[in-house]
This record gives structure tokens, sequence and C-alpha cells, in this order.
């Protein structure tokens, strides 16, 4: 790939780059806007995409560095966002869950990553959820490869003890009491 194969690459990376996004923005609307200021800034930089990187890489860090950029700029500004609600989206089923427990699932565990930090969420979007390589998300968020996998680790803990609570308090909840069998 060279640099001016970019904007023919550009179309194929959208749905990665709008998930990334979503995922980071937790709003449509910004989402979208990011998506936009992230393309814009690729083609006009092109030249400093090194022939050695994956264009899918290089997009997720220049989406990473614009939504930096504006929670920075958000704090400075103190303007409040505007939250999109999904209700009436989640009330619609997902027409790639296998089952109703399957979207169910899907949610819960987008839900629990919802909650990590900033900085363990960034890095479990982009392993667990876009595939990159460790290495990949290490330049991508300009951190050391073990601060990766640290991150990594602390969110799938803290994911795991989410689900094995929940896990207890549904088994807790289906043993019978010794007085009520007759």
């Amino acid at each position: 790939m060279t640099r001016d194969d970019l904007p023919a690459l550009l179309p194929g990376l959208l749905p990665r780059l709008w998930a990334f996004a979503l995922r980071l923005a937790a709003d449509r609307h910004d989402a979208e806007d990011l998506v936009q200021r992230a393309c814009v800034r690729a083609l006009e930089r092109r030249h400093q995409l090194q022939p050695d990187t994956s264009a899918l890489s290089w997009m997720f860090s220049i989406v990473h560095s614009i939504w930096i950029d504006e929670i920075r700029s958000r704090q400075i500004r103190g303007r409040a966002r505007i939250e999109w609600s999904e209700e009436l989206v989640e009330t619609v089923p997902d027409p790639g869950a296998a089952d109703p427990e399957t979207g169910l699932l899907y949610r819960q565990i987008l839900d629990a990553v919802d909650l990590l930090p900033d900085a363990q969420r960034m890095v479990m979007l982009l392993v667990a959820v876009e595939g990159v390589t460790y290495r990949e998300a290490a330049e991508i968020l300009e951190i050391p490869i073990g601060t990766v996998m640290s991150r990594l680790s602390r969110a799938r803990l803290s994911i795991g003890a989410r689900f094995s609570a929940a896990a207890v308090h549904v088994t807790h909840d289906r043993v019978p009491r010794k007085d009520s069998v007759t």
C-alpha cells in the first residue's frame, strides 16, 4: 500500500472506524463528527503515513488523537454534551443475534466495557473489539506495550468480577430455602 492508495482504502475502513468512534464517544453525532474529522485529517496528512504502517492502525490513532483533543477542549470550554437516547433503538431486536439471550449477553458485555475507566476501555476496544495487536494498540495510544497488557488485564478482571458477582446473585436467588420445601 502506498500513501496514494489511502483515498481508495478509506471507504472500506469506515465501518470499523465508525464502531470504534461510537464506542469512544458513546454518542452517535460525536462519533460521526469524529470519523469525518479523522478522514479529513488523514487525507490532508497522508504524507505522514509510513509505508510499513497499517492504514487501519494509523486511522485508529488519528481517531484516538482527535477524541483526546475533543475531551480536553470540552473540559476547557465547560460545554455540556447533549446525550443521545438509545432507548428506542434498544427496543429493536438485533437481527445478528442468534437468540434473545445472546443479544442480552452482548448488551451486558458492552455495558460492562462502557463502565471501565477510559484508559482501560480504549485498550479493550482496540484489542478485543477491533482486533489490533498489543503492539499496534501501544502505537495507537502512544504508550508502552506493557501498559497495554496491564490495562487489558485490569479491564478483563473488572469485567469478570462484574459477571461473577451477577452469577453469585442469580445463584442465591434460585436456591430454595429449607423452610419452603414441603
